[in-house]
């Protein structure tokens, strides 16, 4: 079984509220990793919360990338997130992690498979029922995995996959998969770093051009601080799964949780 947490967070006294536009209800949700088990309860306890707001506009909901890879429901996440933009109750809105421009690279070169498993590629592929080669160093197994994989992914995923936002603003919010470079302007960002930034920008201090609200980087916890929102908090290793829901000024955050087993 799998319980929901909804616990709201004091944000640290310098970090300025910034406002999402009027009666625009955003929710946000951290990397997945194929852990279905708990997207389907955060999903229903944020439509429950949306329903107690009932905002004029339609709420929207944002996933900050990172569908796939190490949990073992990759093709049945993205299943969920296109239902979910199918049902039309929410504005979904989904941002391009590292792990699916790694699967997007395998798609096209084979060569690309053995780093792709290195971080949980093998999984991915599972889930759509490829086995990876044995033998990490044969290119033609990999390509021969690579057609597989083309040939049993659905359609609907391949379009998925490439509609893939880089980033995206929301009033004073910026989402993005792992971050900004500093010194730069938003469109001036580097698409790599979008995706693979660490360092550089999770010790910046100075605030940017908007409150960065980002994945990528877990954390036991989220991360709020004066220049941005940490919402990876691990699912895949830690059985827990994380969204802000971001409202005019508010600010609050939502998880579920795997039970512990004993």
């Amino acid at each position: 079984m799998v319980s929901g947490l909804l616990a709201r967070f004091k944000a640290k006294p310098r970090l300025t509220a910034k406002p999402t536009p009027a009666d625009r209800l955003v929710y946000a949700i951290g990397d997945v990793h194929g852990r279905l088990d708990l997207l389907d309860p955060l999903i229903s306890q944020i439509a429950d919360d949306a329903l107690t707001h009932q905002p004029s506009l339609r709420p929207m909901l944002i996933f900050v990338g990172d569908y796939i890879d190490r949990g073992l429901q990759s093709k049945e996440v993205i299943d969920r997130i296109i239902a979910l933009r199918a049902a039309g109750a929410f504005e979904v809105r989904t941002l391009k992690g590292n792990h699916e421009e790694a699967m997007i690279n395998f798609l096209a070169d084979a060569g690309a498979g053995p780093e792709w498993v290195e971080y949980g590629g093998g999984q991915t592929l599972a889930s759509y029922g490829v086995i990876q080669p044995k033998l990490r160093g044969d290119a033609n197994d990999w390509e021969r995995t690579r057609e597989e994989l083309g040939r049993l992914i659905p359609p609907s995923h391949l379009t998925f996959l490439s509609s893939l936002e880089l980033i995206l603003v929301v009033g004073d919010y910026a989402f993005v998969h792992a971050g900004l470079r500093p010194g730069l302007s938003i469109q001036d960002q580097d698409e790599h770093d979008l995706m693979w930034i660490r360092d550089v920008f999770l010790n910046e201090r100075r605030p940017f051009e908007k409150v960065v609200v980002h994945g990528h980087t877990p954390e036991e916890a989220p991360y709020v601080g004066l220049c941005r929102i940490g919402i990876d908090t691990g699912a895949y290793a830690t059985g827990v799964l994380t969204a802000v829901r971001l409202y005019g000024e508010e600010r609050s955050m939502i998880q579920s949780k795997a039970a512990r087993l004993g």
